[in-house]
């Protein structure tokens, strides 16, 4: 391009490139070992797309005589793709910390929920909020998803329950979107529960006559882009009828079906999704044998979360037996009141002590196979030539440091950059 290249990261100990050949998910013997590169450079254009990966001798002769905004010595270093969380909810008002006190306590999630505690609590508090403190707290909590080395984060809505506050919650993303660095997926998740005085039909007629089509005006006058459509699928939630007219609606106005299933009870959740050609199932404790082979037939991604089974101490996700069917299987953080954790290092450490993954698995799960689930596999979450240049560097010579050293990531993160732009350094 005129004017010379954006950014040089030279002579990195190691390049992840997780993939290599434009897969857009790794799936069964592919996860056994990733794509890296030993002594490698990488250029990332001034557009913001990666223009060049090789031996750092390669890349020097290849790029001698260029001029880069900015030349990074990665010596003795690593550098991954920027890391994908593929669920949270992070836009909401309200301290729920006095719960987890409840669940140390032996409280269950339904119990507090029954008790005027739990998503209705978060409800109250975040209609009564503003959209200025409501953006406030948000961008201060994808600036600590940021620095834990996340580049691209799903962005859920769903703690408003109602129109006027589920579009309150979907500006505020839509501003971040346009604002901030950090890439954003954006889900509409009205049907997170039952509002206080209506039946579960009656809360998804209201999202079918009332929330959708204003959704999908907002989106044609281009005020707000939402990607992906999401319903908690669940005993004294959303039952199966009402998740399949919510969904099917969702889809009929071209959003991504993305959403909550068999996560307390097993509701046949993950063969819905398979049928319905669901982009991704999250949760998943109780799925069905039958409903992981429906969603690995389907290339349907299974979100798997270990934090909510570690902090409610739930049944682990069958994360092994998902992996060796060849379901996609990726990771989110679930950051909301209830989960409260920005770290997708600590999620992977998780993953691998507590749903037996391996250190690979891991590391693609939260690279492309997340980037997978939000239907953006094509531009995220791999190094590749012609990709968005989005990726972190660790001050270690092996990879898998940023998942050995469980809350060590702060120490191990030395640059996060998304579109070849520098967003944070130590």
């Amino acid at each position: 391009m005129a004017g010379g290249h954006s950014l040089l990261l030279e002579n990195a100990q190691q390049v992840v490139l997780v993939c290599s050949r434009g897969e857009r998910f790794l799936a069964r013997d592919a996860l056994r070992s990733l794509a890296v590169l030993e002594g490698a450079s990488l250029v990332v254009g001034k557009d913001g797309f990666i223009k060049a990966i090789g031996p750092a001798d390669v890349i020097r002769r290849q790029f001698s005589g260029e001029t880069f905004e900015e030349i990074i010595d990665c010596s003795g270093k690593c550098i991954l793709p920027g890391l994908v969380d593929a669920h949270t909810h992070p836009v909401w008002a309200g301290e729920r910390v006095h719960e987890f006190a409840m669940k140390l306590a032996g409280a269950t999630y339904m119990e507090i929920h029954q008790a005027g505690g739990g998503i209705h609590f978060t409800v109250e508090r975040t209609r009564q909020a503003s959209e200025e403190e409501l953006f406030r707290s948000f961008q201060q909590r994808l600036q600590c998803m940021m620095k834990a080395g996340t580049t691209l984060v799903e962005c859920k809505s769903g703690y408003g329950l109602d129109l006027e506050t589920e579009l309150k919650m979907l500006r505020v993303i839509e501003r971040a979107r346009r604002e901030l660095d950090i890439g954003i997926s954006a889900t509409y998740c009205g049907a997170h529960s039952v509002p206080k005085g209506k039946t579960a039909t009656e809360a998804a007629d209201d999202i079918i006559n009332n929330h959708l089509p204003k959704l999908k005006e907002l989106g044609r006058n281009g005020e707000i882009h939402v990607d992906n459509i999401d319903v908690f699928c669940e005993k004294g939630v959303f039952d199966l009828d009402s998740t399949r007219r919510i969904l099917q609606r969702g889809k009929d106005i071209g959003l991504q079906m993305n959403f909550h299933g068999d996560e307390l009870h097993p509701m046949k959740a993950a063969e819905l999704g398979a049928e319905l050609g669901a982009q991704a199932i999250s949760h998943l404790e109780e799925v069905s044998d039958e409903g992981i082979v429906a969603m690995a037939t389907a290339r349907c991604s299974a979100v798997l979360l270990p934090t909510t089974a570690y902090m409610l101490r739930l049944k682990q996700p069958r994360a092994r037996k998902m992996l060796d069917e060849g379901v996609i299987v990726a990771l989110g953080s679930d950051f909301n009141p209830n989960a409260y954790c920005f770290s997708m290092p600590m999620v992977m450490h998780l993953a691998c002590v507590n749903m037996r993954m391996s250190m690979p698995e891991a590391l693609a799960a939260a690279t492309i196979n997340a980037a997978y689930a939000l239907g953006k596999s094509h531009t995220h979450g791999s190094l590749e030539v012609g990709k968005q240049g989005d990726l972190i560097i660790i001050n270690s010579s092996r990879w898998e440091h940023l998942i050995y050293q469980f809350g060590g990531h702060h120490e191990l993160i030395e640059y996060v950059i998304a579109k070849g732009k520098v967003i944070y350094k130590t």
